[in-house]
């Protein structure tokens, strides 16, 4: 089996589109997530009594 050897100074950077569609997804997957768990803690409030009037 032959291994592969790459040199670090051929390899081509990311390109900066590809870096900012990085940042937007993992941004718009931790307000996803915030949204999620405030839902939650909300259902469970409601749940216990509590309610916003």
């Amino acid at each position: 089996m032959k291994k592969v050897i790459t040199d670090p100074q051929i390899q081509s950077k990311p390109s900066l589109l590809k870096k900012w569609g990085w940042l937007i997804t993992i941004w718009f997957c931790s307000v996803l997530a915030l949204f999620a768990v405030s839902s939650l803690f909300r259902f469970l409030m409601t749940l216990a009594g509590m309610k916003v009037k």
